[in-house]
């Protein structure tokens, strides 16, 4: 069976969001732990139906791996490691995450920060939630806009709680195309061949289907509805149904 679902709030509890998913008829699930935009933990009970898998927690936006940072570094870990426990609780498969920026120093001058920090995370959390980075559009530094940087960072980590997700909107916004004409054509071809030379087909475990508000390697993180974006409704459908 197709697992189609939505990113929802859990305002009212787990069980709103799961009643909220119902009702699109959606069975699969994305939720933020708490607000995406501050450093509150809050307290989450509930578990979620085998009838909503998988499931996953999608992490701060305000997170940096790559920070100088070191206040910023330490709410960044302990943030990662908290919704890895929740995920743990609620029987999500793991974390999504974006792994912050390079902030013009590129991504050789950070990555040993960065192998240090989600070593350190995933050490120090139980369990079989999966640390999940998603790519980026690459937008001020943002890390993972190539998917070369995942496979560096998965190899050097080399464990099975560290897995990815792809977004359409940053793979397009990133400029990866399907050949057919960068203006308005992306992914099918070129990202799959990619990631299928990368070897990182066996570690993808999510895929997040957004449009996009911005033109074809612009390097801007702008979502669009579905078919209402530069990339179209032909484009996504080719994607999604890819074998």
């Amino acid at each position: 069976m197709r697992r189609i679902g939505a990113h929802l709030s859990i305002a009212g509890g787990l069980d709103k969001a799961v009643e909220r998913l119902a009702k699109i008829g959606g069975n699969c699930l994305q939720v933020f732990s708490a607000s995406p935009k501050s450093w509150e933990l809050p307290t989450i009970n509930g578990r979620l139906p085998a009838a909503v898998q998988p499931a996953f927690i999608h992490a701060k936006y305000l997170i940096n791996l790559a920070s100088d940072k070191e206040d910023l570094l330490a709410k960044s870990i302990a943030s990662l490691k908290y919704d890895l426990q929740v995920a743990n609780l609620i029987g999500a498969v793991g974390v999504i995450v974006h792994l912050g920026s390079h902030l013009g120093r590129g991504f050789k001058a950070v990555k040993v920060k960065l192998i240090s920090s989600i070593n350190n995370i995933l050490q120090d959390t139980q369990g079989n939630a999966q640390l999940i980075i998603e790519n980026s559009a690459g937008q001020q530094g943002k890390l993972c806009s190539q998917l070369s940087e995942i496979k560096a960072i998965l190899d050097a980590v080399n464990s099975s709680r560290l897995t990815w997700c792809l977004d359409t909107c940053h793979a397009f916004n990133a400029g990866y195309s399907l050949g057919k004409g960068s203006e308005n054509w992306l992914i099918h071809s070129d990202i799959v061949t990619e990631a299928t030379r990368l070897d990182l087909v066996g570690r993808l475990v999510c895929l997040h289907v957004n449009d996009s508000r911005d033109d074809f390697a612009s390097g801007h993180d702008r979502h669009a509805n579905l078919g209402e974006g530069k990339m179209g409704k032909e484009l996504l459908a080719q994607y999604v149904n890819h074998p």
